[in-house]
């Protein structure tokens, strides 16, 4: 009767022991699941928000500037599960018409309609959230002119978007390109006017220009997170449980609607889930900016079983029966203990491997989203400006010439008219002076004389402009640099230089380039008061984050200091002489970066 008693007690005991050991294999590997499907929603949440940032970059949107953009991300092998971008523009009812027209005449040769587009659907209303460009190009009508305000339940949302700032979700998927088990959805995101400062409700709607939209297909987004999960016969069921809309347009509240299903098919997109006592399950959710997505995980137990596992319960009972009580206890502590201990460090190995890859892949493809803005950004100021220059400068000086032989004529014989012509002399001059300050501050054309004159340039107009004794020290004259650098390095002197002026309440300044060893360095250094404990992480404050990020884009590194005596001292250094194309992979693999001491 003894013997029978503990070899069943140990028999349950141990077969529960299995399938609790079991169950947190089980649990670890859909929560190492889990974290991989929040990873791929994050790069694709960064993909929208960096494409944000680089259309508010910019005083103008337009079609080429988005096209250029998305084109060098290519979004087929990097962002493989993203249909399309779209950006649609916010046009209040009275500049419907002149946005129309001016809409065909941008997309005529690129959209081919039988019918000129126009707002869909048709009808007044105060304003619209026009549907005006997507990348990659369409070649058919498709959603050209969707006024996406016309929808009461997305209008809602993105009206609510708008005025928070915030990334919206509407979880509803998109009918036009989902299929069964396929299914599509969107997240949008608002873009204000650049320059602007939206910290407030009003100056977010008196900002805002528009929404930029991203549709992707989730079993995309999915494809091999199950691959990764060693489980034979694991299924992966993801459920969107946040209020929606159907299909006819009708608000579901928070009923479940599936967005994927590994075990579906077209024919039958979410057949039943397993239950039973032969079958492990979990749910787990995920935060989907602002909507909860619950993923339903299911695995027959036999998986998750050895061969051992199987057995080990009825010798254990054998052990009971013999009376090794002791032993059986001493065994099933030693052997339970280093199986779970050799499990439990070689997942946390794994996942921590994983991890670290994962992250530097996100790093490098954040440095090459930044360093692809900050080039498109400076080749669109040096376009405008060259346009202003051959275009509105020519016209001036053409109305300039007019108006001086206009003066010359006059002179003597119509002295009230002679006087109003000298006037208007006076304002195209003023003008012209106008329009050669605007062109300097796009891109200042004595950075074609070198980097050097640049500097000296800068330094120069900063000293009148601002009365602050600078001194300017180089030992090398002019230095042959790529234009990219040149580039760069001109822009930290202007940050570096606007940061005086603001923070430091500086009276001199010492400005120093040197090249040493195929290393350009610039020193800027002052003597105000210093960086204050915290100052470099302020909220809200991006100067020394956009130094830095120059400088590490170039392969270089930043160092930032405050002298004992007060003042800032900003030191960049990065290689000019045989520097690669792209210096990021260099600067990762070796470690340069910034420091603050």
């Amino acid at each position: 009767m003894l013997s029978t008693v503990v070899g069943g007690v140990l028999y349950v005991v141990t077969a529960r022991s299995i399938e609790s050991n079991a169950y947190e294999r089980f649990l670890n590997h859909t929560k190492y699941a889990e974290s991989v499907i929040g990873v791929r929603v994050k790069s694709y949440n960064d993909l929208l928000q960096s494409t944000g940032s680089m259309l508010q970059s910019g005083d103008v949107i337009t079609h080429r500037k988005l096209h250029v953009y998305v084109a060098g991300l290519n979004l087929a092998r990097n962002f493989p599960a993203v249909d399309s971008l779209n950006f649609a523009a916010h046009v209040p009812e009275e500049r419907r018409s002149v946005f129309i027209e001016e809409l065909r005449k941008e997309m005529q040769g690129r959209v081919q309609s039988a019918v000129p587009l126009d707002t869909v659907p048709p009808g007044r209303r105060p304003s619209y959230l026009i549907v005006s460009y997507i990348e990659p190009d369409l070649v058919g009508p498709g959603h050209y002119g969707t006024d996406l305000m016309a929808n009461r339940y997305f209008g809602t949302q993105l009206d609510k978007s708008r005025d928070e700032g915030t990334i919206y979700a509407s979880g509803t998927q998109i009918q036009a390109l989902s299929r069964p088990n396929d299914t599509h959805l969107g997240m949008r995101m608002p873009i204000y006017a650049s320059g602007t400062h939206p910290d407030t409700v009003d100056r977010r709607r008196a900002a805002y220009v528009g929404s930029l939209g991203i549709a992707f297909s989730v079993a995309k987004l999915l494809h091999g997170v199950m691959d990764e999960v060693p489980i034979k016969g694991l299924r992966m069921t993801l459920y969107d449980i946040g209020p929606g809309m159907d299909i006819h347009g009708n608000e579901t509240g928070s009923t479940p609607r599936v967005l994927f299903d590994s075990q579906g098919s077209r024919k039958n997109p979410t057949p039943p889930l397993a239950a039973g006592e032969s079958v492990f399950s979990a749910a787990l959710s995920l935060d989907f900016h602002g909507r909860t997505w619950q993923t339903i995980y299911s695995a027959p137990k036999a998986a998750l079983y050895t061969e051992l596992d199987t057995y080990y319960p009825k010798l254990m009972m054998a052990f009971g029966f013999l009376g090794s009580i002791l032993l059986y206890a001493l065994l099933h502590t030693l052997t339970s203990s280093r199986r779970a201990a050799l499990a439990l460090a070689q997942e946390m190995t794994s996942e921590l491997r994983e991890s670290q890859t994962k992250l530097q892949l996100s790093h490098q493809k954040l440095r090459r989203l930044a360093d692809h803005a900050y080039q498109i950004k400076e080749m669109e100021r040096k376009r405008i400006a060259r346009e202003i220059h051959d275009d509105l400068g020519q016209s001036l000086l053409a109305l300039r010439i007019e108006a001086e032989l206009l003066a010359g004529r006059t002179k003597g014989t119509h002295s009230h008219l002679h006087k109003r012509a000298r006037a208007t002399l006076l304002q195209i001059d003023t003008t012209i002076k106008s329009v050669r300050q605007i062109i300097n501050d796009l891109r200042p054309t004595v950075l074609d004389l070198g980097l050097s004159a640049a500097v000296e340039w800068q330094v120069n107009q900063f000293q009148r402009r601002t009365g602050i004794q600078c001194e300017i020290q180089d030992d090398h004259g002019e230095i042959a640099l790529p234009d990219h650098c040149a580039t760069a390095f001109f822009r930290i002197l202007q940050e570096s230089l606007t940061n005086i002026v603001r923070h430091a309440n500086a009276t001199r300044v010492k400005v120093e380039l040197r090249l040493n060893g195929g290393w350009l360095s610039l020193t800027v250094r002052d003597n105000g008061c210093g960086l204050p404990p915290g100052g470099r992480n302020k909220y809200g404050s991006f100067g020394l984050v956009g130094i830095e990020e120059r400088i590490v884009i170039l392969g270089g590194t930043c160092a930032v200091f405050s002298e004992p005596d007060g003042g800032t001292t900003v030191t960049v250094s990065a290689p000019v002489v045989g520097a690669l194309a792209h210096p990021v992979h260099a600067q990762l693999e070796h470690g340069q970066g910034s420091a603050l001491i």
